[in-house]
């Protein structure tokens, strides 16, 4: 038998002399290899993140019937109990393990799926598993190298919080609860993400599975920490995301609860070994369904293709966006006595929002976080060209009618009108839920419509500066991008606080954005700001047009 006419089995048997895992310990060298920037960052804003807040709580509250009033309205505010979970005591590192307990294992967690996916599931589906699968590599070495690497990440982030967390004076058992709490759920989902690698057919299919159960986490633990006496309270017990909160770091803490997400995980990852062995390469337990025969009359140019690839993204941004700013809309009803507990966290509040009424400013600053997501949204939607490139999917639509410029500005505009539809969204959700709360839904509702549209003029600038990069810069485009899309959030961020001068702030252009509800509107930044997003498009589409593609 020849070896073209092989059955998937005998193609993919280990190789003479080795096992299923030969090759792990070099495919995880590799594996890691690629991953140098990214695995690091992924590290790094999580421990910065929960070390940041820890330091936050110790400087804004430190008395302790401060941090008692704070912790009697987080657990009196619905809102808050959706976003964070309950508050488990009033101490210091109480109030870090509920600020960002679930987020930053929710971090972990999106940590942890995309690498597991990106080494097993994208590498097969772009052809480098069957280069990789012709040398010495056993059949299981692939999944098995990326779990690896997912748990080898997850350790190293629970130890540098271990050692980070007590450096800032929080007791030492409850650091190694909270660090264990966002590791294990890390390791939870890394045996949910193999599975999901194996059940479906493409790596954008098998990330999308996995982020449907982060989102199922998520909601089963909101539900069950905003149930009362007589609601689905065990809801919290359910699911990963709530064991992080059930565990009680720094409030007498169940060590037991470990075993839950260990238990997981060593499910998720036995049973992913035992479908990797069964099904062939390059398929599925859920098979593709197979396209139409014929493109429909929708889908026979450049712009109509640009938004059938880039609409389920966005349709994910809107909906997590509704949902995060109706929750945060709500909460700005309960914000004035909530920051009342800390006369610093007013002042940052005022700071960020730009506005001396409490509330006014919480929304202002809800809006500029609005925008500077919206901004980041955009830049993805145009690094989607520089995916297309690379992969060579580009290069059908353009040996066809649709000229460079044409297929350019197909994803431009989608960019464009899906940066303004999250900001539409914000708006409608953040002021449907602050006027539910505090009632005038109706007035309210359009005026936060107003204020999330104002930051797309910004928003459009950052688009602008990613289009011009992947023009006239396409091998560093992402870099540059995602380095403005961070100098500019920690501008609007930090730039005050740290006391830089006008000048270095007024390089963001969420600077010259009016700060809206209560602000005064001025139309001249907001046209100049729309007229430097339209050239720096106009110069990146020009430079496409004169470089070679791929």
């Amino acid at each position: 038998m020849t070896a073209t006419s092989a059955p998937p089995a005998a193609q993919h048997r280990a190789p003479a002399g080795g096992g299923p895992l030969t090759g792990t310990a070099a495919l995880a060298r590799l594996a890691l290899r690629r991953d140098r920037i990214m695995l690091p960052a992924w590290v790094y804003v999580v421990v910065v993140g929960v070390a940041a807040n820890a330091y936050t709580f110790t400087k804004l509250y430190k008395t302790a019937s401060s941090r008692a009033a704070l912790a009697a309205s987080g657990n009196d505010n619905p809102a808050l109990l959706f976003l964070y979970g309950r508050l488990n005591g009033d101490s210091v590192g109480a109030l870090t393990a509920w600020r960002y307990g679930v987020w930053g294992a929710l971090f972990a967690v999106l940590m942890s799926v995309f690498l597991v996916i990106r080494h097993t599931r994208g590498d097969e589906e772009t052809g480098r598993l069957e280069l990789i699968g012709s040398a010495r590599v056993g059949r299981q070495a692939p999944l098995a190298s990326a779990i690896g690497v997912a748990v080898a990440a997850n350790v190293i982030l629970t130890v540098l919080l271990c050692a980070v967390l007590p450096l800032l004076g929080l007791p030492a058992a409850g650091s190694v609860a909270l660090a264990l709490a966002i590791g294990t759920c890390g390791l939870a989902f890394t045996g949910v993400s193999a599975v999901a690698a194996q059940l479906t057919a493409g790596a954008r299919s098998a990330r999308g599975l996995a982020i449907a159960a982060l989102g199922v986490a998520f909601l089963a633990r909101a539900v069950g920490d905003g149930a009362g006496a007589g609601g689905p309270s065990w809801l919290t017990w359910a699911l990963p995301l709530g064991w992080t909160e059930t565990l009680r770091p720094f409030a007498g803490e169940r060590w037991w609860v470990l075993a839950l997400p260990l238990a997981l995980f060593a499910a998720g990852a036995w049973l992913s070994f035992s479908l990797a062995a069964r099904r062939d390469h390059g398929a599925g337990l859920f098979a593709g369904r197979p396209g139409r025969p014929a493109a429909s009359a929708a889908l026979r140019g450049p712009f109509a293709l640009a938004w059938r690839l880039q609409w389920p993204a966005l349709a994910g941004w809107a909906a997590g966006y509704a949902v995060m700013f109706a929750v945060c809309g709500v909460a700005a009803k309960g914000i004035g006595q909530l920051v009342g507990t800390s006369s610093a966290l007013n002042k940052e509040f005022t700071r960020i929002g730009g506005q001396s009424a409490i509330v006014h400013a919480y929304l202002a600053a809800l809006m500029l976080l609005a925008g500077l997501v919206a901004a980041a949204y955009g830049v993805s939607a145009v690094l989607r060209l520089r995916a297309e490139e690379t992969a060579g999917t580009a290069d059908p639509v353009l040996a066809g009618r649709a000229g460079r410029a044409r297929w350019g500005l197909s994803h431009l505009v989608v960019a464009f009108a899906g940066t303004a539809l999250l900001l539409a969204v914000a708006g409608l959700a953040a002021g449907l839920g602050y006027g539910l709360a505090a009632g005038g839904a109706g007035g309210e509702t359009a005026r936060m419509l107003g204020a999330g549209l104002a930051q797309l003029p910004a928003a459009a600038v950052i688009v602008g500066v990613a289009a011009l990069a992947f023009g006239a810069i396409p091998g560093a485009c992402a870099a540059v991008a995602w380095s403005v899309v961070g100098l500019t959030v920690a501008l609007n961020i930090f730039g005050q606080a740290l006391q830089l001068s006008h000048w270095a702030l007024d390089v963001s252009p969420f600077t010259h954005t009016p700060k809206l509800p209560g602000g005064t509107v001025t139309p001249i930044p907001l046209v100049l700001l729309s007229v430097i997003a339209l050239a720096l498009c106009a110069c990146g589409l020009a430079a496409l047009r004169r470089r070679d593609i791929g």
